[in-house]
């Protein structure tokens, strides 16, 4: 009886298991202007996203914007280790004692790089697959 039990439910349900866990979420790459000469490892784009930094290494000062589609959350948790709640929680305090205020969220991929293309300044991020040379990768995830 026990063996029927276990084909019945435990290995279908082992293979759904398995199946979504081998669902792909596209990268996400972090992205700056090509001609932004500033290499940053995740704890320094952090820093920047989460308004703790407002300078790339060179000096200049980093203008931050956001991506208000579906590669926001992964960002979020991937980069800031953080869920959407936590990350809106952050950034109301973080307003309301005049600490700093979040990034600007654009409509998605084309309008994130677009502006970053067209401003030295700017560091976002965008689905991998939707990076071409008129934005420079700092990092993929």
């Amino acid at each position: 009886m026990k063996s029927i039990i276990n084909k019945v439910f435990v290995l279908p349900a082992a293979l759904i298991i398995s199946l979504t866990s081998h669902i792909a979420i596209a990268d996400v790459a972090v992205i700056v202007h090509p001609s932004n000469a500033s290499a940053l490892d995740l704890g320094a784009i952090k820093k920047l996203f989460l308004g703790k930094s407002k300078r790339f290494p060179s000096g200049d000062t980093a203008f931050v914007v956001v991506h208000a589609g579906d590669s926001k959350n992964e960002f979020n948790q991937k980069v800031l280790s953080k869920s959407a709640s936590q990350i809106k929680a952050y950034w109301a305090k973080r307003t309301f004692s005049g600490k700093g205020s979040p990034p600007t969220s654009l409509s998605g991929d084309a309008e994130v790089k677009s502006v970053v293309s067209s401003n030295a300044n700017t560091i976002g991020y965008i689905d991998a697959s939707q990076v071409d040379a008129s934005v420079k990768v700092l990092f993929t995830l």
